[in-house]
């Protein structure tokens, strides 16, 4: 069953809107919630004056930062410094301890960012709770406020917390010793250098966040509905901040309706239905308005870089330097796209000396969270950028250059200057593959083409290596159901559209020779799953399928030694195939479901050595000189997943990462104008792929596996959306001649790049 491109079993509900998503929920006496949000970047909260809301038909309760703070409730601990030993070691100025900023429910100081909450609406009915929202009164007193990331970095801006002046909350090196890297760069026959700023987007899933809460006075005990990355997570962290054991809340997450780390990690209106549900003794719901999302929901990218390449006379890399600054917003809410991204620029290429100054800064925007490759797609975009610029100044072809530096195959594994040792993969092999299926050699014929109706042909193309760990324990437990003929398998890795349903039970239907229609995937309950590690980071098919494969075999063991007792054999004398136990050489046997008592078995697995997808993606485009439209002609993606469990899902993630991707290099942007105000607070200003925008993907997989478990999967969510962002401004580069391009290559962008250059007739 693994490597078949089955179909998803989870679509044949899906479609018919059988679906369970947390909107599809609603408990019997639940009440509505709706929350005040600051319009100031950054304000002292004077006053919050409740009473002509509380006036209003329907509405039960104002609640604010007071109330909170009266009923001891905690501030969310979000552990944003990533902990895995393979993770760079992130410290703040001087070594210290990181300072991460308090996220109370509501704050009773001061609010940091628009969109911050300020306080919480109960009411009858949504509308009634929408409309008390409009009368609460906010006294404020405006403060001074940094809303970009490059002057929050230099020290000297307003500070967004007290506690750290600078606004500066990390600040390290890492890499090759840094007298070797400046004597590399001295004997350099040629240094390229470039600033890059990759902007910040929104992950925008198709349903809002949403939380439906409920207690129970009888056993003490919550209940908390709301899509997320990984149930246990969100249990954990909210049993903390309600200042009760983990045992007395039980959070669901059924289906999700997309989260590409946006639902990760837990966030105030989590906290607050499940306090107001307490106080007010009935379930409370709360959805997010998508004008809501756009200015609280947590966003990704933001990181600006300085990296510079050294080479010798021959085009080989001898060093690189790089200068990382990621804006975590208001909060330190995760520090992974710094972490995980700074120990990865050095890209695909064996470059011998590389060292990276990483560094985080608070400013008055929405915290950043982990969003879909954490941290990778903006090192991809500035190592493949400077390749292209190192190929273009050296007189060398952008391909040859790449052939002469990338990773040989040979020294898998390899580590890199940060010691992060890739697994395997054959990236030489990559890029022709990626060559070949985008019928490099025909361009010419096809540029000359576009020429003649008056049109821009360029091409673009772009290496990626990414890592894959995430929370390195997981567990699933197997129940054999005799009555019904299934199997049961527990797993807390939590989908959010990924197909688990079918790939789960992929992995465990060819561990136990079992049809996958008999296999039943349980998971997103923390009362039936006894623990989960979600799913982020890439880390759900390694992860989950690994520790299925391995409950599967423990399964066939236990059952061959219940076999061996009910038919009267030794247990070496009992073989197991296709769901029935025969004693050898006869045909005395049993099968799964017929043996005595329940059978069931429960297995943790840790792995903490991370994988490393990569591959090679290459697109064209076409641009109009007389207006800056682009439109994509033709992508192909070349991509290492290690074994792929099931190709054709496979194939769907890709296509969904790279639209992702593509998302980012051409259309989406979270603006915030001088006065800390977001202009793109509407899907009217915020805009995203449609499906006309893109031209059919020729996709193709390069199967390497990873020695590193028993499956060799490394992980397929994610490489899409890595390397597309810098592809595409590598071949929106070739079309015009320009270099220096910023994200989103919107077409007045590109006008105005054509007109500043003087190339609009190409």
């Amino acid at each position: 069953m693994i490597g078949q491109p089955l179909r998803r079993t989870e679509d044949a509900r899906l479609l018919r809107g059988q679906g369970r998503f947390t909107g599809d929920v609603s408990l019997p006496g639940q009440v509505h919630a709706a929350v005040v949000r600051s319009p100031h970047p950054h304000a002292r909260i004077v006053a919050i004056d409740g009473r002509a809301a509380s006036a209003l038909p329907g509405v039960l309760a104002v609640l604010t930062g007071a109330e909170v703070a009266a009923d001891g409730l905690r501030a969310i601990p979000h552990s944003p410094v990533p902990s895995n030993r393979y993770d760079l070691a992130l410290r703040a100025p001087g070594g210290s301890a990181i300072f991460i900023g308090p996220h109370a429910l509501l704050p009773a100081d001061k609010a940091r960012h628009v969109g911050e909450a300020v306080a919480l609406i109960v009411a009858e009915t949504s509308g009634q709770a929408e409309d008390a929202v409009e009368r609460v009164r906010v006294t404020w007193d405006p403060l001074p406020f940094v809303v970009d990331t490059a002057e929050a970095a230099e020290g000297k801006a307003p500070a967004v917390w007290d506690e750290v002046p600078s606004n500066v909350c990390v600040d390290c090196a890492f890499g090759s010793d840094e007298a070797a890297v400046e004597a590399a760069f001295a004997r350099a026959a040629r240094i390229v250098a470039h600033d890059f700023h990759v902007g910040r987007v929104s992950g925008l899933p198709i349903e809002p966040r949403a939380a439906l809460a409920a207690y129970d006075a009888a056993t003490e005990r919550y209940v908390l509905y709301a899509g997320s990355g990984g149930a246990f997570r969100q249990r954990r962290e909210l049993a903390e901040v309600l200042g009760v054991p983990a045992e007395r809340l039980r959070v669901i997450s059924a289906d999700v309706g997309g989260n590409f780390g946006t639902k990760n990690r837990v966030y105030v209106e989590y906290g607050l239905v499940l306090w107001a549900a307490k106080r007010l003794g009935r379930p409370v719901k709360y959805t997010a308005t998508r004008a809501e999302t756009l200015v609280s929901d947590y966003q990704g990218r933001d990181l600006v870089t300085r990296v510079a390449l050294a080479l010798d006379a021959d085009g080989r890399f001898l060093a690189l330097r790089a200068d990382n600054v990621s804006n975590v917003g208001a909060r330190a809410v995760s520090f992974s796209p710094l972490g995980k991204g700074s120990a990865l620029v050095t890209g695909n290429y064996d470059i011998p000396l590389a060292r990276v100054r990483a560094r985080a800064v608070f400013t008055n925007t929405v915290p950043t969270q982990a969003y879909r490759s954490s941290g990778r797609p903006e090192v991809t975009f500035a190592i493949e950028r400077l390749v292209d610029l190192a190929a273009h100044r050296m007189g060398l072809d952008r391909l040859e250059l790449r052939r002469r530096n990338l990773v040989d195959a040979a020294k898998m594994p390899y580590a890199n200057p940060f010691g992060m040792v890739y697994d395997s993969g054959r990236y030489a092999e990559n890029m022709e593959l990626a060559r070949r299926l985008a019928d490099w050699d025909g361009f010419e014929a096809r540029r000359a083409e576009a020429r003649g109706r008056g049109r821009l042909l360029g091409r673009g193309l772009a290496n990626y290596v990414e890592s894959s760990v995430g929370t390195p324990r997981e567990q699933a437990r197997m129940i054999v159901r005799q009555d019904s003929g299934i199997v049961d398998v527990v797993v807390g890795t939590q989908p959010a559209g990924q197909g688990h349903e079918t790939t789960f039970a992929q992995v465990a239907a060819e561990r136990l020779g079992l049809d996958p229609m008999s296999i039943r995937i349980l998971l997103g309950d923390t009362d039936v799953v006894l623990f989960g590690g979600g799913t982020h980071s890439g880390r759900s098919m390694r992860m989950a399928g690994a520790v299925i494969a391995l409950a599967a075999d423990d399964l066939i063991a236990e059952g061959r030694r219940r076999a061996a007792r009910a038919l009267e054999a030794a247990e070496m004398d009992i073989t197991y195939a296709r769901g029935r136990f025969t004693v050898a050489g006869t045909d005395r046997g049993v099968g799964l479901f017929a043996l005595p008592g329940e059978l069931a078995v429960t297995r943790d697995n840790e792995m903490h050595e991370p994988v490393f997808p990569n591959g090679c993606h290459v697109c064209e485009v076409e641009i109009d000189p007389e207006t800056g439209a682009l439109r994509l002609t033709r992508y192909a993606a070349v991509d290492d997943v290690g074994r792929a469990v099931n190709p054709l899902i496979v194939e769907g993630q890709t296509h969904g990462g790279i639209a992702q991707g593509l998302g980012q290099a051409l259309l989406e942007a979270c603006v915030v104008d001088g006065a800390g105000q977001t202009l793109t607070g509407s899907l009217l200003d915020y805009a995203l792929p449609r499906a006309a925008d893109l031209p059919s993907f020729a996709t193709r997989l390069n199967e390497v596996p990873s020695p590193t478990n028993p499956l060799g999967i490394k992980a397929g969510g994610e490489g899409g959306t890595t390397p597309a962002p810098a592809v595409i401004a590598s071949a929106v580069a070739d079309a015009l001649g320009i270099d220096d391009l910023a994200l989103p290559l919107t077409p007045a962008v590109i006008w105005r790049a054509m007109r500043h250059a003087g190339t609009a007739d190409g």
